[in-house]
Order: C-alpha cells, then structure tokens, then sequence
C-alpha cells in the first residue's frame, strides 16, 4: 500500500498547479494557454501586457525550481486536482469568459484572475513555511512567498478597477 504524499509533497504540487495558473491540459484541451500568456498577447493596456510576460517568465523560474523537487520525492507532476474547485486555479470556464471578451473587459478579469492566484499562491508557501516537514520545501516557500508580495504590489500599480493607477 503506498504512503499518503507528505504536506510537503502536496504543497509542491498545489504550487506547481497555481504557478502553471492554467486550466488543467488534457487531451481536449492540450495547450490551454495560462492567463499570463493570454494577456501577454491579448491585454488592451501595455503595461498589463508587459507585466504578464515578466510574470509568466518568473514563473516559468519557479517551474523549473518545483518540478526537480517533486522528482525527488518521486511524485509526477500532473494535475491531481483537474476538475476541482480549488482557490487561486483557474478554470476551463474562466478561460472560456476570457476568451470571449476583449480590451478593458479582459484586462480587468485578468488581473481578478490573477490576484486570486497570486494571493493563494503566497498563502500555500506561507504555511509550508510555518507547518512544512521537508527541508528542501521549507527552504524554497520563503521566496515564493516574497514573489507572490512583489508581484501583488506590482500588480497593484498596474491600471484597473483594484489597482491603484488607471
């Protein structure tokens, strides 16, 4: 019988789902792009545009960091929570709404979207590092941590209905 995954090994994998921060892809949706990468081509605003390429290339940092650790532990790096609820992760319907608006309308559910993800995000890494079991993991959520409070601040600065600019 095999062993229920560690906290630490679940932590890695909710992050990997959330940094991804895209719709699970699956064989009817094989490239389900991540909202960074949508607004990095699809955002009205340019700063909005510029932020989610510099976001989508510090998480594709991040990937690299997380998926080497779940090797380790000897854990594949799939969606074990594909159709689930799950806060911070956005779904196939949220894709759907942002595939059907444009210009401010998606710029605004895009930073909704991703505000929900980067808050969640830092409060997994936060309790990894506060309940976490694995010293390799609670070394990495710290950083994660300070990311997700860098770039809510930034994402604040950006214009739209939550930021301060606009």
């Amino acid at each position: 019988m095999k062993a229920a995954p560690s906290t630490a090994a679940l932590f890695l994998l909710l992050l990997l789902l959330l940094a991804g921060c895209a719709a699970p892809a699956d064989a009817k949706h094989p490239a389900a792009p991540a909202p960074s990468v949508s607004a990095a081509a699809s955002a009205a605003d340019p700063r909005i545009r510029g932020w989610a390429v510099r976001l989508r290339t510090a998480q594709n940092g991040e990937l690299a960091r997380l998926r080497p650790l779940l090797a380790r532990m000897g854990l594949p790096d799939t969606n074990v929570h594909e159709g689930h609820d799950m806060p911070g992760m956005v779904t196939e319907h949220d894709l759907e709404q942002a595939r059907a608006v444009e210009g401010r309308a998606f710029d605004r559910l895009f930073t909704a979207l991703i505000r929900d993800h980067l808050r969640q995000s830092a409060q997994v890494s936060r309790s990894e590092t506060e309940s976490g079991t694995r010293p390799d993991a609670k070394r990495l959520a710290p950083a994660l941590v300070s990311a997700r409070k860098a770039e809510l601040t930034e994402l604040d600065r950006l214009p739209g209905p939550s930021g301060v600019a606009g």
